[in-house]
């Protein structure tokens, strides 16, 4: 297999905008890319519903493997800052159909919330002027593929004007969890609350778990409310130190994910408790949208703020979704894996044009598409999106192990952050999958029946599937068979960033 370098032709990397984020940066956009408002709108009162008193304790339990994940983002970024993160690493440890299918997970996850993000924004927008709209109103799907379209061209125009819109609306959501956490404690302590219920440790408890089931379920839905932190290792080519600032930016976002989510729940289950009636945590009727079931009750007169909070969360989220799959595939383009069109980069902004341009109409079909069919097939997309979550990251844990394997020996700290701690969050998350598709195959699970089993596993399983169709289909075009056989991207394959700004990264083969 051959080990030659890979010349760029070009002193600039891949040619995006290196040197424009900083820690804060990277950390804001990690955090914007996982919508905390909108998150927890989309999955607080179905984690409820699972597991009841216990979503605290779900929360503290789904946020290990995403640490430990985040330790092996970290160790692979150090020694290969590549924009394309699990793919990229993925097949410098196993290879390139491995890091195909590390690439197409990252894709098909971001391609299908996105769908869903534009429709929770475009359902607030309509909710806020007082027009409450189904979700497959035409009003709400031409909206809702504007919002992917404005968000698309923020993100073709560049990463930096980006930060700033994110800092900005980052500020405001965490202003209205604020507020929300602040009201629902007040209410409680001032015996305001509909259903005042006294915190209690045993909501702490990882031992309280009664059903398996339940307990698995929450899990997954727990793991996507984590998801997004990894976007800021998919800017590590444009960040002032790419290998430690990205890394860094990762595990702070997860700590920071993790109290505002804990605290949130707590103040929930105080001021609305458990109940199955009215604003209860356990009623099924308000487990889509917690939050407009008690803004009124809570906030009075400014319940529009937390509206405002969960449209600015989706626009945001849906504007940092679009950047790590346009660079995953930027890469994918680049090392011959994907068509050369995807590796163009525009002269001026610095951004990947095509690859952005290509995932915002995508996203835009895709989210059309299954609303014309069905809304509930869309729904159980976004169900099934656990199943490509928790894919993708178990590879990456996994090549993290694989790919530092000679390293492990040399100090205890090795050891841990290069493999134990990157082998423990693999084996949860591939448990986290096998049993996931295991409950989504019952006919009860999700909104739909598609051929006599679960339309979410079809969904889940059959997006990934399609993946290896595309991946075998691409392997009969002449130009990706230097990729095929381990010739565009190996193990020895010189890091794609260069170490100063203006080094050229040298070859003797004459390019890719």
């Amino acid at each position: 297999m051959a080990t030659t370098p890979i010349h760029l032709e070009r002193p600039d990397g891949k040619g995006l905008a290196a040197g424009t984020l900083g820690l804060w940066g990277s950390t804001v956009i990690g955090l914007a890319s996982t919508a905390p408002v909108y998150s927890l709108v989309a999955t607080l009162g179905f984690v409820v519903l699972a597991v009841g008193a216990q979503a605290p304790i779900a929360f503290i339990i789904a946020f290990v493997p995403m640490l430990l994940i985040a330790f092996a983002y970290r160790e692979l970024n150090n020694a290969v800052p590549d924009c394309g993160t699990t793919f990229t690493w993925g097949t410098k440890a196993f290879g390139p159909w491995v890091g195909w299918m590390g690439g197409w997970g990252v894709a098909v996850a971001g391609m299908v919330v996105l769908a869903n993000l534009a429709q929770i924004a475009s359902v607030y927008f309509w909710s806020l002027i007082g027009q409450d709209l189904e979700n497959n109103d035409w009003r709400v799907v031409v909206v809702a593929v504007l919002f992917i379209a404005a968000m698309t061209w923020v993100s073709w125009r560049g990463v930096e004007i980006g930060e700033r819109i994110q800092n900005v609306l980052l500020a405001i959501q965490y202003l209205a969890l604020a507020i929300f956490i602040v009201a629902a404690l007040w209410q409680f302590f001032t015996g305001d609350a509909p259903d005042a219920t006294p915190f209690s440790w045993e909501w702490l408890n990882p031992f309280g778990f009664t059903d398996w089931s339940g307990f698995t379920e929450a899990i997954l839905l727990a793991l996507f409310i984590y998801w997004g932190w990894d976007t800021c290792l998919a800017l590590n080519e444009e960040t002032k130190d790419p290998k430690r600032i990205p890394g860094r930016a990762a595990v702070l976002t997860c700590v920071i994910l993790l109290v505002t989510y804990v605290a949130v729940t707590i103040a929930a289950m105080m001021y609305a408790g458990l109940g199955e009636d009215g604003t209860g945590l356990g009623n099924e009727a308000n487990a889509d949208d917690f939050f407009l079931a008690i803004k009124d009750g809570l906030l009075g007169p400014f319940g529009w703020v937390l509206v405002v909070a969960v449209i600015i969360s989706a626009i945001s989220s849906t504007q940092t979704t679009i950047l790590p799959t346009a660079r995953g595939t930027l890469a994918m383009g680049v090392y011959r894996a994907l068509p050369a069109k995807f590796k163009d980069v525009h002269p001026v902004y610095k951004t990947p044009s095509f690859s952005t341009i290509v995932m915002g109409v995508v996203a835009s079909l895709y989210y059309v598409g299954m609303t014309l069919i069905s809304d509930n097939i869309l729904q159980d997309s976004i169900l099934s999106l656990g199943l490509a979550i928790a894919f993708y990251y178990a590879i990456t844990g996994f090549a993290c192990v694989w790919y530092f394997r000679a390293d492990l020996r040399r100090s205890t700290r090795d050891l841990f952050f290069k493999g134990i701690f990157p082998l423990l969050g693999a084996l949860l998350l591939t448990g986290a999958f096998v049993q996931s598709a295991i409950d989504m195959w019952d006919v009860d699970y999700g909104y739909t029946v598609l051929f006599g089993i679960g339309g979410t596993f079809v969904i889940g399983i059959g997006s990934l599937a399609i993946g290896l169709v595309l991946m075998f289909l691409w392997y009969l075009f002449p130009r990706s068979k230097r990729f095929f056989r381990g010739e565009s991207l190996n193990r020895e394959t010189e890091v794609m960033v260069p170490e100063e700004p203006g080094a050229m990264i040298r070859s003797v083969d004459g390019g890719i």
